[in-house]
Order: structure tokens, then sequence, then C-alpha cells
């Protein structure tokens, strides 16, 4: 497909981003960074939360309606001439990685910032060759498709590798960090890990965190960091860790350019606010690892204070362990249905709520909008809303707060 198109792939600058969790957050920091810098800078991200154009952004800038329509009309011209030479059609996927080629290519962005929409080693972003890669996280998800063992899901991601090319490594298991060691060094990929930045939190609100910032003996206090979240500070060191190596590459980055950069950055259904009165939270955790940072992440932001919680999971991923950590300080849970064929044994969560928690009031409301009205009636005190579980009941429960 990208042949038929001329391989616009080819022609530009990359930053490639696989991982279990934390990309959107790595992906985000890195590209508003350089953005703030005065780069032209591509944004490819996945899944989107409420449109696909939320995946195609330069300088923050989503793809307008149109353009994308444009895009997608050009995408299929090629596609009609491969399938009749006999290829097999392209995923969806595919498609959207090869409209984000094209448009970058013909915007003249300075650089792309690209994550990996699944595992690393075959997803259709590894056609690239960036000027680093990421690998954020590693934990068990997708275990379809990347192996139910720790190693396996780390081989999947280490594919993202290329020979030469520095690698950076956020805070993930000894037997996958030894896995993406043996990738690297069979590749001669210089591989650094994210703890060569350290973060440290001096205080936090409801706004945001204000963090130390340090690399190779260079300082940076005072930083206001407006993402929430004990996870955003390890994806911040992978962030910085990443900007460090753009810089010693050329890219002229200042501590300005950092301060700034981070002092606004939003992205949407990661540990996100959407009321503060009543305060109600959305995020998108939907695996164990992502329900075990969240639930760290509340537990240090709001201290002793009990939760209300809107809940939907689908039918592939691990709700046992994933509700262990979600139902932690929960008071009531409503269970709804996340859209979509994946949803359809919504309500085995009611059950497992029972089994884990059997303290808690549970209630089942297929609507999630629905079901969002019935948490918010039920709060009590300082109790808060906690929605979350799935990106499809965060797209519409967020609906009901903030017009995307």
């Amino acid at each position: 497909m990208l042949k038929e198109m001329g391989n616009p792939e080819k022609d530009l600058h990359y930053v490639h981003i696989a991982g279990t969790n934390g990309k959107g957050s790595t992906s985000l920091i890195i590209s508003s960074v350089l953005a703030q810098a005065g780069y032209k800078v591509g944004r490819f991200i996945s899944p989107h939360v409420h449109s696909y154009r939320e995946r195609f952004t330069i300088n923050g800038q989503e793809i307008d309606a149109q353009t994308l329509k444009q895009y997608i009309d050009q995408v299929e011209a090629g596609i009609k001439t491969m399938t009749e030479k006999g290829f097999p059609h392209p995923t969806e996927f595919e498609v959207l990685t090869a409209i984000a080629f094209q448009y970058f290519k013909d915007e003249k962005v300075d650089i792309a910032v690209i994550e990996v929409g699944m595992g690393g080693r075959y997803d259709s972003t590894n056609v690239i060759t960036p000027l680093v890669s990421v690998i954020t996280s590693i934990g068990l998800d997708h275990m379809d498709f990347l192996g139910g063992t720790i190693a396996e899901v780390a081989y999947n991601k280490a594919g993202i590798i290329k020979h030469g090319v520095p690698v950076v490594v956020g805070r993930v298991p000894e037997e996958a960090f030894r896995v993406i060691v043996d990738e690297a060094m069979n590749k001669t990929a210089p591989i650094y890990a994210s703890s060569m930045t350290w973060v440290e939190r001096e205080k936090q609100d409801i706004y945001g965190q204000e963090v130390t910032i340090e690399f190779a003996g260079h300082e940076l206090k005072g930083v206001f960091f407006s993402l929430l979240g004990d996870y955003q500070l390890d994806n911040l060191a992978t962030s910085y860790t990443t900007l460090m190596l753009l810089k010693k590459q050329g890219f002229k980055i200042s501590d300005e350019h950092i301060r700034s950069a981070l002092s606004f950055l939003k992205i949407p259904g990661r540990l996100e606010i959407v009321s503060r009165d009543p305060l109600v939270i959305v995020d998108v955790a939907h695996n164990p690892q992502g329900a075990e940072a969240l639930s760290t992440s509340l537990y240090t932001l709001l201290p002793g204070r009990k939760k209300v919680l809107v809940c939907g999971i689908v039918d592939d991923k691990d709700a046992v362990e994933t509700l262990r950590f979600l139902g932690k300080d929960t008071v009531k849970c409503i269970v709804t249905r996340p859209e979509g064929p994946r949803g359809e044994n919504w309500n085995r969560v009611a059950a497992i709520i029972h089994s884990l928690y059997p303290q808690v009031e549970v209630y089942q409301v297929e609507d999630i909008k629905e079901a969002v009205g019935k948490g918010l009636k039920a709060l009590a005190g300082d109790d808060y809303l906690l929605i979350t579980g799935s990106f499809y009941v965060i797209n519409q429960a967020r609906r009901v707060f903030i017009r995307p």
C-alpha cells in the first residue's frame, strides 16, 4: 500500500513509541516540548476517544474533517490498485497509518511522533526508522495476539528497535528488560533506561504537580506539570530522556521550552477531572497495570476519600485483576455496558465486584449516560465519582460533562 503511495514514510524524521501503557502521555509530552521549541510536529495516536480526527495532529491541532476525507479517498485509490493486483485489503489501522505518513509528509513536519497500535514487531507503524525508539512499559494485555507471558509481550514490543537507533526503556519488569536488552544488543542499538532521568514530586493538588527533574547533573526545579498521577512521573522521565537524546542529535530544546510545555498538557481520559463540584474523574484504565497505576495515584491524590465507581470492561480484558485495583475505596459501583460487540458480557463485572468486594453496593445500568447519572446521584459527603474501564465507556461518559 505504501509503495503504491510513493512510500511517504521514507521522507520523515520520527520518534516511535511502543508500550502496554503510557504511550499517549509520553507521545504528548515529547510532541508538546518539540512544538514549544519551534518545530512542526506530527503526532499519530490510537485509539481515539471521540473522533478519528484525534489520531492525526500537528502541533496539537487535529486534522479537519474535510482534509481527512480527502486522504481517505486518496488512500482508497491506492488500495484499489493494490487489490486488483491480488494483494489482500489492508486493515483499518493499516489505512490510518498510511494516512498519517502521507499527511505528515504533505504538511512537511520536522518530526513525527508515532504510537504503535498494538505490540510493535508486527505493527503497521513498524516500517519506519526513527531517530529514537521508546518502550514505555510492559504488562499483560492483548494476550491473544502478543503472548501470555511478560517475556513474549516484551519480545513483541522490542521489535520496534532498529539497527543502531537508540532506544529508551521506561519502568519495566526485569524479565522484560532482559528481552529488550538482548534485542538491542543484537541490533547494536544503544539502550537508555528512563531512570537516567530523576523526577521527584514536591507537591500536588487536583490542578497538577510541582516536580524537580534531574538529568546528567542538570537540575530543573519548581516545574509545574499539569498531568496528574504517580505514573505520569514515570512517563515524564521516559519523555525527558528521549528529548535529551533528540537534543544530542541536534534538536534545540531549552529548559524554558520544557517548563512551558509541561505546564499546559491535557490528555483526555487519563486521570482527567471533568467536574470539580462534584469531583468527577475519568480514566481509560482498561487492564491490570493501568488500573493499579490509577488506584495508586488516586490514593496519593485523594487520601481517605471514598468513591462511587462507574465501570464497564470489554469481554477480552482481565476483568478480575483490573477490578481488584479499581474496587479499592469504593462504596457503590454502577456497572455499565461498553459500546460494541466486545461488551456483550458486560454484566459479568457485577458478579466479580460482588466476589471481590462484598460490602460494595452494586447496580447494573446498561446505558452509559444513565449509569453516569445514577453515579452522580449516589454521591454522598466528600465522595467522588470515578468513571473508568475502557475507551468505549469514556467516549460516552465524557460527553455528559464536555462537548468534544
